[in-house]
């Protein structure tokens, strides 16, 4: 059976790395910086009680889709759609712009498009920190795929980014404007997300390195508001983070065999 995506497609090239798993924890603080996907999408799951099997799923679900037949891509968004519809309420109280009583649901289409928006944009930042670059072409490729993706989830091609100039204005408006305002709620139970996650002992340093380029690679306005600490200061923290990933991208990435480098899902597809 065919598949959404063929083994040229741009998806397919970025979410085949092992590296770009990174990617999943730094979307889903993002995801949570925003009020209403927080009660839209996030409060209503075991999202950010349970972090890592909502970051599994979400996993899960992008291999179906990158990877699988079409037929099982449409199956498990067709399911997602079914729970997002069931989905809806007010906000009880004020949270940064938004009023007290505002309306939200799991499957308005600014709130998809946020969500898609961190997977694409955390995609890239990962990708080209720790595997390779892409050319204004290839960027403009994969938000292509990314907007079939979001097809699938219930956006019309109208409700997104036609080009990457447009995703570009968007993610300033949304980085720069007031609609993102991390709430005490998700505050707390971010450090579940990057902090805290139940491993063993012998997986702490690995965990902690995980968690330093998380923190690192967030925006810096989203970082600031869940507060997480500045210690190293932040330049240094940058550059410790951009000499690792040069480091990984030339002299570790390209010369690891395929069984190791690439995920599952790809080597089988």
């Amino acid at each position: 059976m065919s598949g959404l995506f063929d083994q040229d497609s741009l998806i397919r090239r970025v979410h085949r790395e092992r590296a770009v798993a990174l990617h999943g924890p730094r979307a889903l603080l993002m995801q949570a910086a925003h009020p209403l996907a927080v009660a839209g999408l996030l409060a209503h799951s075991s999202a950010l009680d349970d972090p890592y099997a909502r970051l599994a799923r979400t996993a899960e679900t992008m291999n179906t889709i990158i990877f699988g037949s079409r037929e099982a891509a449409e199956r498990v968004t067709a399911h997602v759609r079914s729970m997002h519809r069931r989905v809806q309420g007010r906000l009880p109280e004020a949270v940064g712009p938004h009023a007290a009583g505002t309306p939200y649901r799991a499957d308005d289409p600014e709130l998809l498009l946020w969500v898609l928006f961190t997977l694409v944009d955390s995609a890239l930042v990962v990708y080209r920190r720790y595997v390779a670059s892409l050319s204004r072409a290839e960027e403009a490729a994969l938000w292509d795929d990314y907007r079939l993706v979001g097809c699938l989830f219930g956006l019309r091609p109208d409700e997104m980014p036609a080009t990457v100039v447009e995703l570009d204005a968007y993610r300033r408006r949304m980085f720069e404007g007031d609609e993102l305002y991390v709430t005490e709620w998700a505050r707390r139970r971010a450090r579940k997300i990057v902090l805290e996650p139940p491993v063993p002992w012998l997986a702490r340093p690995l965990r902690d390195t995980v968690n330093f380029v998380t923190i690192a690679l967030l925006p810096d306005r989203i970082r600031e508001q869940y507060g997480f600490s500045a210690l190293p200061p932040t330049p240094v923290r940058k550059a410790l983070v951009a000499g690792g990933a040069e480091y990984v991208k030339r002299a570790v990435v390209p010369f690891l065999p395929e069984r190791v480098r690439l995920v599952p899902a790809a080597r089988a597809a």
